[in-house]
């Protein structure tokens, strides 16, 4: 309210010169709102999202990704304050994309990542962006990528993306940055069981966190066990085998290393050639990963397609009909025309 009560007067909507002009300066204002503009779901708001994305691609490139995932209580957000503190105090400038679970009543980040990473919030070369996941699977926002290619437009250096490291988050994560880092705690436990089922083909380094104290015998055994079940079971060569090394991010410790194995990892992709190749391989992943979303949010916002749903979704559930049947009956109102049998379905 103004000092005469009367409402504040809305923000004038920036263009998109201004938008692209703000984040390739590194103005924090114009860059938190770029972001605001990416994960806007008003159709107005994504069109000029895609124009200003289009614009800051060639500027991409430049950053280096990081995707950190693990359980709750693993320490994830005293892992990233460390790792950020590091890389700040040694020249570069980092952007933090946390992405936090989500209030079922108002949709917005519910654990405030900014007021757990006090000190580096507090650093003018870092640059921290909670965001909810509103319900995405894979504790991923819907636009964590989108927002990680603004951020590397803003000369950010290295963008780290924590996810809450359920679900499908290892995927999703993978299938986005350069280099995955899993964070683990000492004693492992029933965690090998989930390195067998999700991390064997994803983890590009596991951290075993909080190794010290009491914890530091536990920790060291917990990353023999994590490193001997990585060779032996996720079908890699010895020198592509997943590197396990143990920490302490609350006091500081092992930090720094974990940082070099990720810089001499990522030189060597550059030096190999693959760094490139990853990256194009993600973006046509993601590209038919967007053809699907939007398809799915198509067919169930149109109107010849919810005036059927109810009644379909009955009789599947009654067992009068079959999932098939009522799935092309879905997708003939969708097209407004007789849909053919597919290929892997039987006449």
């Amino acid at each position: 309210m103004s000092a005469a009560g009367s409402p504040a007067p809305r923000r004038r909507e920036l263009t998109l010169d201004e938008y692209e002009a703000g984040v390739r300066g590194g103005k924090m204002a114009v860059l938190a709102r770029a972001l605001t503009l990416v994960e806007s779901s008003l159709p107005r708001h994504q069109l000029l999202a895609e124009q200003l994305l289009t614009r800051l691609l060639p500027w991409t490139e430049r950053a280096m990704r990081v995707g950190i995932s693990g359980a709750p209580g693993a320490g994830k957000s005293t892992f990233i304050e460390a790792l950020g503190l590091h890389l700040v105090q040694s020249g570069r400038r980092v952007a933090v994309l946390a992405v936090d679970p989500s209030s079922g009543v108002s949709g917005g980040s519910i654990l405030g990542d900014k007021t757990r990473m006090t000190a580096l919030s507090a650093s003018p070369a870092a640059y921290i962006r909670p965001s909810p996941s509103a319900g995405t699977l894979g504790g991923v926002a819907r636009k964590t990528r989108e927002c990680m290619l603004v951020c590397a437009a803003a000369g950010y250096d290295v963008v780290l993306i924590e996810t809450v490291g359920v679900g499908q988050s290892e995927t999703m994560v993978a299938d986005m940055t350069d280099c995955f880092l899993a964070l683990m705690l000492p004693g492992a436990g029933d965690e090998l069981q989930g390195i067998k089922r999700g991390l064997l083909e994803l983890v590009d380094i596991v951290a075993v966190n909080k190794a010290d104290g009491d914890n530091r015998l536990a920790a060291k055994l917990a990353a023999t066990q994590y490193r001997t079940a990585l060779e032996s079971l996720a079908g890699r060569s010895r020198d592509q085998a997943p590197v396990v090394l143990t920490c302490s991010a609350l006091h500081n410790q092992g930090v720094a290393e974990i940082w070099q194995v990720i810089e001499r990892r990522q030189e060597a992709l550059v030096e190999r050639g693959e760094l490139w190749q990853r990256r194009r391989r993600q973006e046509l992943r993601w590209l038919w990963g967007q053809v699907e979303e939007r398809l799915r949010q198509a067919v169930h916002t149109h109107p010849a397609v919810q005036a059927i749903q109810a009644a379909l979704e009955q009789d599947v559930l009654a067992g009068r009909l079959p999932p098939e049947a009522a799935a092309r009956r879905i997708l003939e109102a969708f097209f407004g025309a007789t849909v053919e049998p597919s290929r892997g379905e039987s006449s």
